[in-house]
Parts: C-alpha cells; structure tokens; sequence
C-alpha cells in the first residue's frame, strides 16, 4: 500500500536516496555522466533535511505493509514552494522523483495533487514546475493539464540544460486530479 504524507526530517536520508536513483535513471546522456555517478545520497538528505525543518512543503510517498520490509519505504516525493520566479505563477513544484518500480501507479499524481494542495493552503492561486526538456516525464505533466508557459535553460554541472515550465491556472485544475 502506498500512502502520502508531509515529510519528516527522519524521511530525509530515504528522499535523497529517490533524488539520486531517480537522477541517475532520468538523466543520462541529460546530464554528464560524472555529474551523474558524484551524486550524494548524503548531500541530498541533508538538503531535504534543512527544507523540512524550515517548512518547505516537502511530501512523501511511503510503502506500508509486507513489502516495505524489502525496500526503503519512501518510493516518491515532491517539493513546492511560493515562487521565486516572478510572472509564471504563485506556487513553485519544484521537485517531483518516484522511483522506477513504483511508476505509473498513479503516485506521481497523487505527489503533485499534495503540492498543489500545500500550495493552496498558503494562497497561492496558481503554481507551475519547470522540467528539464529531455526529461521523459515531460507527457506526465501534460496529461494532468500543464501547459507550457516558457522555455529556458538552467545550469547543472558546468552545462546549460533546457527546461520547459509547465503552468495550472487556476491552481484547482491541479487540486481537482484524481488522487
């Protein structure tokens, strides 16, 4: 059974092990490969660990019953935040990662719907996620209502990486995906 939660900081060590499992499956050829194989399980936690703390509305997916024994009982999670990037919207999804295994489960959307919800619970009216352009997860997006709004490109590694920001406004549009 899969559950979703606010995060704890006890949660951190398994979202970064997601983070990193997650990068090193979406990315290669994205990014480089070096990048890629220096991820830090222990870096992430305690990245994840100081925005749990600070409020961050940071969202987890857990495993329960006999199959968490086999695996770490954290399979996703998400990430929102009021904006920083002024015009796109109010509200900031900026991560969502479920492991391979649990994908197309419906958990990713259940992810984001919690973001949405945390997101609305601070008055934001809109929210948007920029995706890495090659990221195979760009359909996922789309098919829960995102609509590009803006392409750019970030900095990862010494590389400029194209994103696209996908965009729900009203933010009920994401609110009102079948959890």
């Amino acid at each position: 059974m899969i559950a979703v939660r606010r995060a704890r900081p006890p949660d951190a060590p398994g979202i970064g092990a997601v983070h990193v499992a997650a990068w090193r499956s979406a990315y290669p050829g994205v990014l480089p490969d070096d990048f890629l194989a220096k991820l830090s399980v222990a870096r992430q936690a305690g990245h994840y660990d100081r925005a749990i703390r600070i409020g961050l509305g940071v969202h987890v997916a857990t495993l329960s019953g006999p199959d968490a024994a086999a695996a770490s009982p954290i399979v996703g999670f998400t990430t929102a935040r009021r904006t920083r990037h002024n015009g796109l919207a109010e509200g900031e999804v900026e991560t969502l990662y479920v492991l391979d295994d649990f994908k197309d489960r419906g958990i990713g959307r259940r992810l984001l719907r919690a973001s949405a919800q945390h997101l609305a619970a601070m008055g934001c009216r809109s929210a948007f996620a920029w995706v890495l352009r090659d990221n195979p997860a760009n359909y996922f997006y789309q098919r829960l209502g995102g609509k590009r709004i803006a392409a750019s490109s970030t900095r990862v590694a010494g590389v400029d990486v194209p994103q696209n920001a996908y965009a729900w406004d009203p933010i009920e549009l994401l609110l009102d995906v079948d959890a």
